[in-house]
Order: C-alpha cells, then structure tokens, then sequence
C-alpha cells in the first residue's frame, strides 16, 4: 500500500536526519576531553537500553523465543556493538563531515549483499541513482578541511556491518515491533560493551562535567539512538532494503548544514549541486522495480 510505503519512506528520512547530527554532536563531545569514545558509545547502548526497556512498559508485550533472542544477539553485534563502536571510534578520528560522507558507501554495500543473498534485481535504473547520489555526496568532500584515513576506514567498517544487519536480518525485523526488538539488541549491546568501558567510565569526574557535554550525550542517547532506532526497523520493514539505504545520503547534508551553522563551514554553489543530486539518485532508486515487480511483468 501507498500510505504504508509513504511511512517507511518518513520513517527513514527522520532517522538519517537525526544521524546526520550525530557526526557534530560526537566530535563535540569527544572534544571536550573528559569522555573517550569506548565511554560514549558505551553510554549511547546502556542509555538506549534503558528508554527502549521504559517504552516496552506502555506497549503490547511480545514473547521472544529463545531461538529468536539468539539470532537478536548476533543482529546487536552487527547492527549495533560494530557498528555504533566503529562509528564513534572514527569520528574521534576524522571531521564530522568526512564520517557522515563515508556512511554513503551503505546502499552500494548494501545493494550487492542484497543481489548475492536476497536475489534483488541490480537494474540499470537503480545503479544510475546509486551512482547519482553518490556522486552528490562526495563533492561534499571538497569542504572538509581535515582527514584521518583511520577515521574513515573505521566508519566505512560500521557500514558493511550495518549493510549485512540490514539484510541478513529482514526476516527476523519483520517480525517483532521495534521496541520489542531493539530493547533486546541494546541490551545485549551493553552486555559486550561494559567489560570493557568500565575503566573508562570509573575514570570519568561526572560531578564536575559541563551541562554542555550532558546535554550532548543525551542527544546521543535520545536523538541519536532512541528515535532512530525506533524509525529504522519500520522502514526496513516496509521498504526494499537498497531503497532504504539510500537514505543514507541525507547523513552528509545534514552534517554539512550543522558545520555551517556553527561557524565550522560555508555553504557554496558546489555545496547546493550535491544537494540536488543526492536527492535526485534518491528518487531514481525509489522508481526502480524489486524481484517481485519484475516478476509479475
């Protein structure tokens, strides 16, 4: 159904936009000192664990079963323990611009996983708005001022992990609610985690820690964790996977937009002509036929 499609399409938009401003947030957190990145993430997993736990409270409980909590855990490791570990770790390493840049490389990861293991059609139509937004997303390259080849080698890992939760794990998404799932994975998030933050975070004076930089990690719990978190599963639910993942291109714009508005940045013409054609390669995928379509004709 249209409206069904319509909300997995604002489900994912709302989702890559707050990601999109998880790249500044973080750097500004992990500037100020007193927070490594093994504590943030470590509180970004145990923060959202908590809420998601408290929101299951006012929903309609579900029973897990122990075969599916088993394949939960290996959906955190990948969706989540990798991922979220891998992202924070290269943005302490890399400007927030680049790490919001390299999260483009998702839909192509995500398109050829998809081809081998879900038999998705790569058509003609779909590789010319992968190619398109892509294109659009790394002019924004020519804005960044700083580079760390780790930085991004680190955020291109969280990536492919999350490309392969992204389809390895469609099945099993489809079947649970969101909060159902996600109250588990950042729960078994926190468990692989703490052992080894714990250190990190015994370490930190939190009486004496600027409002500046808790108001920062709430918004890496809530705003760059919880709802997104919240959102993603829909629109993985009621999205092809390559559709959903070109989402991914609003990540840049958005972290460009931020580093402009605090004085980090200026936004020129080149600026403007990749935001056109990220949304231009979003659009053409949206258009292209999955199997079943293809199939029906």
């Amino acid at each position: 159904m249209k409206s069904d499609a319509y909300k997995g399409h604002l489900a994912m938009l709302g989702a890559n936009i707050l990601w999109g401003l998880m790249s500044p947030v973080s750097k500004a957190v992990l500037m100020a000192g007193p927070v490594s990145a093994l504590s943030l993430t470590t509180f970004r997993m145990v923060g959202a664990a908590v809420v998601f736990w408290l929101a299951s409270l006012f929903t309609k409980k579900e029973h897990v079963n122990h075969q599916g909590l088993a394949k939960l855990f290996f959906a955190a490791l990948l969706g989540i323990v990798l991922n979220q570990g891998s992202f924070i770790f290269g943005v302490s390493l890399t400007s927030p611009i680049n790490a919001s840049i390299v999260t483009t490389t998702t839909p192509i990861i995500t398109m050829i996983i998809a081809a081998f293991y879900l038999k998705e059609p790569v058509t003609g139509k779909k590789v010319i708005g992968i190619f398109v937004g892509a294109a659009g997303a790394l002019l924004l390259i020519l804005s960044s001022q700083s580079s760390n080849i780790w930085g991004d080698l680190l955020c291109l890992l969280a990536q492919f992990s999350f490309s392969f939760y992204f389809v390895l794990f469609k099945g099993l998404i489809g079947k649970y609610s969101p909060i159902t799932l996600m109250k588990w994975m950042f729960t078994y998030a926190s468990i692989c985690t703490i052992p080894f933050s714990y250190n990190h975070i015994a370490g930190i004076d939190f009486l004496n820690l600027p409002s500046e930089l808790y108001m920062g990690i709430i918004y890496v719990v809530l705003g760059g964790t919880f709802l997104p978190y919240l959102f993603i599963p829909i629109g993985q639910n009621l999205l092809r996977p390559t559709v959903a993942c070109m989402y991914n291109y609003v990540q840049p714009i958005v972290a460009s937009l931020i580093a402009v508005l605090w004085g980090m940045d200026t936004f020129g013409i080149m600026k403007g002509i990749a935001v056109a054609l990220v949304f231009t390669g979003v659009y053409i995928v949206t258009q292209s036929k999955s199997r079943a379509q293809l199939e029906a004709l």
